[in-house]
């Protein structure tokens, strides 16, 4: 087993050989909708309210509810938004969502989203037992209902122990979104040798650590978006960029932070020489580059 230092050569990307992105594309900006059951008996992955006087109780019924609105409404809010501005995103899902929520998967595959495995439950990867199993029922879930296995792994929570990579590459996994730690796709070292590559996935342009750890503002999502973009885009003129938008439909999908989600496809878009792509789509392309 290899720690994460071992699995990443340093690499400046002042070193680096040039990537040529397709007509003339400066960056690329993707976009992963984070789609999660939660199960309802037990305690909730995250929280909005406190349980009154510290005292936790189960079942979490406001807090598990919190996350039920995204399912329910949040996701078809942002999948207008989607279609309006042309954006296909990557769908980071729990595999048992295609028995919870059928119609959100049936939405995704109609207009053509990538699929991308997220745990087949929203568990940190060092809870499970047999992570193999896990990941295994996930890909397999995924390719049942799309007819092909998922390309690219998101954790939840991020979270990996010192083998899961290892497992991933083995299972057929080819990207992670695990490693928020470059501004390109890069190549992670598996036990087997199979290429297994990171694309930067974002923490910083993220709706959890942005609205519900450091508790901002509904407008800062835009205003940490778009900054965020502008100065890549700047330094794509002259090496090629990635970035990454993580959003989860209880989060970005509540009607107070719509016209701020708006704002950063609206600034993006804007952009002729901006790819909007999926995981997979950058992947591809990465590959043909190295």
């Amino acid at each position: 087993m290899k720690s994460p230092r071992e699995r990443l050569p340093y690499s400046p990307i002042v070193d680096r050989p040039p990537l040529k992105l397709p007509g003339g594309a400066r960056m690329v900006a993707w976009t992963i909708m984070n789609v999660e059951h939660w199960d309802s008996t037990v305690a909730q992955p995250r929280t909005i309210l406190p349980p009154p006087m510290g005292k936790p109780l189960l079942p979490d019924v406001p807090n598990w509810s919190w996350h039920e609105y995204g399912n329910r409404v949040g996701f078809w809010r942002l999948r207008d938004l989607f279609n309006e501005y042309g954006v296909t995103p990557t769908l980071a899902m729990n595999g048992t969502i295609l028995e919870s929520y059928p119609r959100i998967a049936e939405e995704a595959l109609k207009h053509e989203w990538e699929f991308m495995g997220h745990g087949f439950i929203q568990s940190p990867m060092h809870k499970l037992d047999n992570q193999a199993e896990h990941i295994q029922r996930t890909i397999d879930a995924i390719k049942s209902f799309t007819g092909k296995p998922p390309t690219g792994w998101e954790s939840p929570g991020l979270t990996e122990t010192m083998e899961t990579l290892d497992l991933l590459s083995e299972a057929g996994i080819e990207y992670v979104a695990d490693w928020p730690l470059d501004d390109q796709p890069v190549e992670l070292k598996t036990a087997s040798g199979k290429k297994v590559y990171s694309i930067p996935y974002p923490v910083e342009t993220n709706d959890i650590p942005i609205m519900i750890l450091q508790q901002h503002s509904s407008e800062e999502f835009a205003k940490r978006c778009i900054d965020q973009f502008d100065r890549l885009y700047e330094e794509s003129a002259e090496i090629t960029r990635i970035m990454g938008i993580s959003m989860h439909t209880y989060v970005s999908g509540a009607p107070h932070r719509y016209k701020y989600v708006e704002q950063v496809y609206k600034h993006i878009t804007s952009k002729p020489d901006v790819l909007i792509w999926t995981g997979e789509q950058v992947i591809d392309w990465y590959k043909t580059q190295i």
